[in-house]
């Protein structure tokens, strides 16, 4: 039998984009007959994994994991809202974000090179993301996450499986928590108004500009519109600031200071956010079947 080397595991697994373990056992099946381990590998996994690879993952979902002052927040993307509810699926999201906890990698790459198996792929992490690829038939990816490696309190919250938010806090765990599900509902950008990125108030001072010179008021006073116009965003956009969801009498502030609570950080991650969607137009899709079909009749 002829020797299986690492060269020939990865040439196969460039032309495929199949797991490693899945190309070195193709390749072993074939005795090194690169043609035939490609053969094996399309009946086993099909093409879809290759194909799958370069389309957009604008679904997905968010999985958070907390042991003791060690958290995670994790977002898993894929193709279609369908494939958010398969096993195998969530199974792999599951699974890295506990990862993330225990091994603390450094980024995307490092947390797909950890040792994982699952449905028969392995043995990294990312080998079972490709094998799933090719198993369920759509693009899925690690698309980012957040560590928390302080001394301080972590809680989090799951909208679903479309929203997540951790929060890292000092003092009650139900006030963090009802902190973070203020997030999820709220969306702040900052903890306080100090906090708020200045590329983000200086795009809501060019609005607030612009509809102060529409209004043709003396420049005085339409200066006093844009700062009023800019102060009012930061109120609406820091937690801090913000009227607390479960009661309108207060600011998140002001409960977290009823509750002797401090929160110090908070992540949220919403699912697809700032990933452009490809929107199907099925009508000239349609037609442009009919115009081929016609085309080769």
């Amino acid at each position: 039998m002829a020797a299986i080397t690492a060269s020939m595991v990865a040439e196969l697994r460039a032309k495929t984009d199949a797991p490693m373990m899945e190309c070195k056992k193709a390749l072993t099946e074939s005795e090194g007959d690169m043609v035939k381990a490609e053969e094996i590998l399309r009946v086993k996994l099909g093409s879809k994994a290759g194909k799958a690879a370069s389309r957009v993952t604008a679904e997905g979902v968010v999985f958070s994991s907390i042991e003791g002052h060690t958290g995670a927040l994790l977002e898993i993307n894929c193709e279609t809202d369908f494939v958010t509810k398969n096993d195998s699926f969530l199974a792999l999201a599951k699974a890295a974000a506990d990862l993330l906890v225990k091994h603390k990698p450094h980024d995307v790459e490092a947390l797909g090179a950890l040792s994982y198996s699952q449905d028969g792929f392995g043995p990294s992490l990312e080998d079972v993301r490709k094998g799933l690829i090719g198993k369920i038939g759509e693009n899925m990816s690690f698309r980012r996450f957040k560590l928390f490696t302080g001394s301080h309190g972590l809680t989090s919250y799951l909208h679903g499986t479309r929203i997540g938010v951790m929060v890292e806090y000092e003092g009650q765990e139900s006030a963090a928590r009802d902190v973070a599900m203020h997030v999820a509902a709220m969306k702040p950008v900052a903890l306080t108004s100090a906090d708020v990125p200045p590329e983000l108030i200086e795009r809501e001072r060019s609005v607030a500009t612009a509809k102060a010179a529409e209004s043709g008021k003396p420049a005085e006073i339409a200066q006093k519109m844009i700062d009023g116009a800019v102060q009012k965003y930061l109120k609406e956009v820091s937690l801090f600031d913000q009227t607390f969801v479960k009661n309108d009498k207060q600011t998140v502030e002001q409960m977290l200071k009823a509750n002797n609570t401090q929160v110090k950080s908070f992540t949220m991650y919403v699912v697809g956010e700032g990933i452009e969607k490809k929107v199907d137009d099925f009508a000239a899709e349609v037609a442009a079947q009919v115009a081929a079909a016609k085309q080769n009749s």
